[in-house]
């Protein structure tokens, strides 16, 4: 689940507003880089004991040769530039994956506007599209969310949620004996042909209004279209192992590069010694963090604390679905006179200013002060 800290700024409070968000853990970045700087740190200080306690005088002059030799090619990666782009293609594609999530509720309204009435046939009509509607939702969520997948292996586990009947559970197993092609437009369709069924009926007074029902399950039906593309297709593996490679052989070499050498030796760059590499590990924490942005965000249909909760979006699509499709008559308000109708100005009473001509601008122009005299 996307980890939600934005209501925490809603009145900022002068200094320090965002310091506090860093004390929180889960889904800080704390947690998602802990163990790749443990390893740093323990391969730094091997190497750091190693040269200090156990070589010779000689060998020391020889890793300090090659610790400066390493610290100088290393900056010849573009590290920076690498993984800069790769976090922006990452977070581009989090966002339309974001925006492909199909939202029902408008479908819904739609329903409610123009299938209306309280008889047996329209409401059968109005439950039964908002079910298709939510059996393809469910269905392609069970495409892409482990969570969902888990929650609905089958068709069987479908049915016993009410998402399917016994009848449309033999037509969607026979359908898969005939076709290895996943069936999530299935339900639109069926959701289509009801819609047609009840304009046909007279349950929908005109064809704009079909229309706009259609539309409306077909613009769905697209977005979960979006959901398996955004699944099926990855960003290519050879940039994710580009990435990957150059940070973490970046990282090797500051191993070796970044040491503390001997200042007696006057080396450049080398005029103190410390044993805590201060600037080395906030580069570190910096770039790895960003990495697992990267990592965090090119698929978010699991169950990390960066990932969208699309078990939680099934009950609330269905819940919301039922309320707005199938909303009875004391859930309508009245239509009555209410404050905004005696405070409003009537015709009589408003004054109306009308705009002024071109011609009455080319006056004004023409006795105006500021009018150049030719």
């Amino acid at each position: 689940m996307v980890v939600s800290y934005t209501k925490n700024l809603a009145n900022l409070n002068g200094f320090g507003s965002f310091i506090r968000l860093l004390f929180r853990w889960k889904g800080s970045v704390y947690k998602m880089v802990w163990q790749d700087m443990l390893v740093y740190v323990l391969l730094y200080y091997a190497i750091s004991l190693v040269y200090r306690f156990a070589l010779t005088e000689e060998e020391r002059r020889v890793f300090e040769k090659v610790s400066i030799h390493v610290s100088h090619f290393r900056n010849l990666i573009p590290i920076s530039f690498v993984l800069g782009f790769y976090v922006s293609v990452i977070v581009t594609r989090w966002w339309g994956m974001y925006t492909s999530m199909p939202w029902p509720d408008t479908a819904a309204i739609l329903l409610a506007t123009h299938i209306q009435g309280e008889g047996s046939r329209a409401r059968l009509a109005r439950v039964t599209v908002a079910r298709y509607v939510n059996m393809g939702i469910v269905m392609t969520f069970t495409m892409v969310a482990p969570a969902v997948k888990a929650k609905f292996p089958g068709y069987q586990e479908l049915l016993e949620a009410g998402f399917l009947t016994e009848n449309e559970k033999e037509i969607l197993e026979l359908l898969d004996r005939k076709s290895m092609q996943h069936k999530t437009y299935l339900p639109f369709l069926w959701a289509c042909r009801v819609v047609d069924q009840a304009r046909r009926e007279g349950l929908i007074k005109d064809a704009l209004a079909q229309k706009a029902v259609t539309d409306e399950i077909l613009r769905l039906r697209g977005c979960c279209g979006e959901l398996l593309g955004w699944d099926d297709y990855n960003i290519p593996l050879v940039y994710t192992q580009v990435v990957t490679i150059a940070v973490y052989t970046f990282f090797l070499f500051s191993v070796l590069g970044e040491q503390f050498l001997d200042p007696a030796q006057k080396y450049p760059n080398n005029i103190i010694d410390l044993y805590v590499p201060i600037f080395s590990l906030l580069q570190f924490f910096f770039y790895i963090g960003w990495l697992k942005v990267a990592e965090s965000l090119i698929n978010p249909f699991g169950e990390d604390d960066h990932d969208f909760e699309f078990a939680s979006l099934v009950s609330r699509h269905l819940e919301m679905t039922y309320l707005l499709a199938d909303a009875q008559e004391p859930e309508i308000p009245l239509l009555v006179k209410n404050k905004a109708w005696y405070s409003a100005p009537s015709e009589e009473t408003e004054e109306r200013i009308e705009p002024p001509t071109r011609s009455a601008f080319l006056l004004a122009d023409q006795f105006s002060p500021h009018r150049e005299v030719v």
